[in-house]
């Protein structure tokens, strides 16, 4: 009861109140100082011929760009490692991630051909769809049940019925290669962390840099190395794809019980084979979400792997968005939407599945084939028949296309219906938004003085996270500051942060509903799921459809893109909460208001925290990709560097996105730190 009337009161002990007053008092006076500076920074630095403090001196600028230019420059045309340049190794590694690439383009795509280009004759055709779609279906009946293989055979009808077959099927074999790779180099590294401390923590900031840096930057010395082409959009996806797979991978086998691994020493195993035959099938369930994860950030990169040359589905979007074409882009964004939910539910699927590939005793390793991989012989059987049916009718091979079904004209009359008839009630509330809450912020962001800004950052991370966190931001702010990307930064935060306080006003309240009403949960469920598995790229069609390119379509793609966190886990946080504390509640006599404002959300705070922190980093991968509506931040500046290939100022940029991600980051965490100890129930008892 003690618990409960302590977090109800949340009384202060009088011999701290006049200490929490003076600093109370000292962070109203910074803040307004801070706007004071905001509104007049301008004015004073004019009045004391000091414009320096406005706009960083270009003459003040470190030349690290240049530096990391001129590094790559060399690396690229005159390095060698003994017999071979470094020209030859990305040429060999370009030709082993080909081999399997170009064999899985052609099973699904292009079939055997031999010979290049227009001169190139196919001698073996592709998969038939009728083929691929059955192989689907089997693998979602063996992952789980018929209604999963109803639901992921519809999909790959729908593409084929659509006349998005071909570009599936070319998105297809890039998954299909990038996934195995990601997942392999992601085991192998996880393993390397599980084993060695040493490397956890060479690994730690390399993969919160690889979580943090912008989509864009990796292409651009990708691009510089490999050269344009699918291989260097398949490289690109494994990188970005593989960092959950690194993460789930050592907590996995970190979370495997000490009596396990205890079994497995006393039993006689070596180092070996207690890893392989011991501790990876008992980890299996977190590997598989690590899988789960690999596949989906590879089906998120599609799209922006095909400014580097990726075909298939990301090129249709892409393609579409840059022409205008709105039923042409919604139909390849309703495409890989339709691919990544199907993908999705089977991985899913795969992760639920409970040891059903561990045969009974009944089936043994001497069992005929037939009988232990029966749905693999039916498609493989399924698949040869229909080749050979395919010579005599084409509609075996290839669905035809007078039968297709486009929706193209569809959607662009109703954007179009839109855009006529509601065209002035768009404008007025996108207007209304951005006069009354986004400029604003705007120009509070833009107007802070470099210098007092970065002193500024310091103090809050000294405050939530003590003065080495405040060192760490003063390093990494600096950065920004010193390559004259200041303003820009302040642009990223003022967009990053405007769609943060959307989608958490939006997001915390559908969390704790869905908390507290289980048909709402089970709604909001659904529709989150429906958040996170839609691609980056596909939010920016409709929105640049209905309100064309500028900072208020950017604000509405990124708070639909990462809504999902602030909703999960303030749910995750309201439900995880002893039901005790809350019967408690009761029987003190709190109103269902009382319990929401005085227990549940003080003790849920800290989750909510933590969605908030995750909220930020999906807007700040987000806003890059935004560059291209029009946004004039740090994503247009690693958008720009991408398109006129320029290494060093396309990762200046993005690590600068990246210091961003991890000062917003450290400061969060340490913030939910602080209130999970002044809210744990011990504490509360005092």
């Amino acid at each position: 009861m003690s618990t409960v009337n302590a977090a109800i009161n949340n009384s202060t002990p009088p011999a701290s109140f006049a200490r929490g007053y003076s600093y109370r008092l000292c962070w109203l006076l910074i803040a307004l100082a801070t706007f004071y500076l905001s509104s007049n920074a301008k004015a004073i630095a004019k009045s004391l011929d000091m414009r320096w403090l406005v706009k960083y001196p270009s003459a003040w600028k470190l030349p690290i760009k240049d530096h990391i230019s001129a590094f790559m420059q060399w690396l690229v045309e005159v390095a060698h490692f003994g017999f071979f340049s470094f020209t030859d190794l990305t040429r060999g590694i370009s030709w082993l991630i080909e081999q399997p690439y170009n064999l899985a383009l052609s099973l699904f795509s292009t079939g055997l051909l031999s010979g290049v280009g227009s001169d190139a004759i196919q001698l073996l055709p592709p998969l038939s769809w009728i083929a691929v779609v059955l192989a689907v279906i089997a693998l979602g009946h063996y992952a789980k049940d018929w209604w999963l293989a109803a639901l992921c055979g519809s999909a790959f009808v729908y593409l084929a019925v659509f006349g998005q077959w071909n570009s599936a099927m070319v998105t297809l074999a890039s998954i299909a290669i990038a996934v195995p790779m990601g997942v392999a180099l992601g085991l192998l590294l996880g393993i390397a962390i599980f084993r060695h401390a040493w490397v956890d923590r060479v690994m730690s900031p390399v993969l919160d840099l690889m979580q943090t840096i912008p989509v864009f930057a990796y292409l651009v010395p990708i691009l510089f190395m490999f050269g344009f082409g699918p291989v260097s959009a398949l490289i690109a996806t494994i990188i970005y794809a593989m960092p959950p797979m690194v993460r789930m991978t050592a907590l996995a086998l970190r979370g495997v019980n000490d009596e396990v691994r205890d079994l497995g020493v006393m039993v006689g195993c070596t180092d070996r084979q207690l890893l392989w035959r011991v501790l990876i099938p008992v980890a299996r369930p977190g590997l598989m979400v690590g899988v789960n994860q690999v596949i989906m950030l590879s089906l998120n990169m599609v799209i922006i792997a095909s400014m580097i040359g990726a075909g298939g589905l990301g090129y249709d979007v892409l393609t579409s968005l840059r022409k205008l074409d709105i039923g042409g882009g919604i139909e390849a964004g309703i495409a890989i939407v339709v691919l990544a939910v199907a993908l999705d539910r089977l991985s899913q699927a795969i992760v639920d599945r409970q040891g059903s590939e561990r045969r009974s005793s009944a089936i043994t390793v001497d069992q005929h084939f037939l009988r232990r991989y029966p749905r693999l012989v039916m498609v493989l059987v399924v698949a040869v028949l229909l080749s050979l049916l395919g010579v005599v009718s084409p509609f075996f091979q290839a669905y035809p296309e007078s039968a297709q079904i486009t929706t193209g004209q569809f959607w662009q009359d109703k954007v179009s219906f839109i855009n006529i008839n509601y065209f002035d009630d768009l404008e007025v509330f996108k207007d209304a938004v951005l006069i009354w809450f986004l400029l604003p912020i705007k120009r509070f962001l833009l107007g802070i003085p470099w210098p007092w800004g970065l002193v500024l950052i310091t103090l809050i991370a000294a405050h939530f996270g003590g003065w080495r966190l405040a060192f760490l931001t003063f390093l990494l702010s600096g950065f920004i500051v010193v390559n004259g990307l200041w303003l820009k930064a302040m642009t990223t935060v003022y967009l990053c942060g405007a769609s943060v306080i959307i989608a958490s006003l939006i997001g915390i309240p559908l969390g704790i509903w869905a908390a507290l009403n289980k048909t709402a949960g089970r709604i909001i469920g659904v529709f989150i799921d429906t958040l996170q598995t839609l691609p980056s790229f596909v939010y920016l069609i409709p929105v640049v459809m209905l309100f064309r390119v500028g900072d208020f379509t950017a604000m509405i793609a990124v708070v639909l893109y990462a809504l999902a966190p602030a909703v999960r886990y303030a749910a995750h946080g309201i439900r995880s909460i002893d039901p005790q504390l809350i019967e408690a509640g009761t029987v003190s006599g709190c109103t269902p208001r009382q319990l929401l404002t005085r227990i549940r959300l003080p003790l849920a705070y800290p989750e909510i925290l933590m969605g908030i922190n995750q909220t930020i980093m999906l807007a700040l991968s987000m806003l890059v990709i935004t560059a291209l509506v029009g946004t004039r931040d740090l994503g247009q500046e690693v958008y720009i560097a991408l398109t006129k290939a320029d290494v060093g100022r396309g990762i200046v940029a993005g690590l600068s996105v990246a210091f961003i991600a991890i000062i917003a980051d450290r400061i969060i965490v340490a913030g939910a730190r602080r209130a999970r100890q002044r809210y744990a129930p011990s504490t509360l008892n005092q």
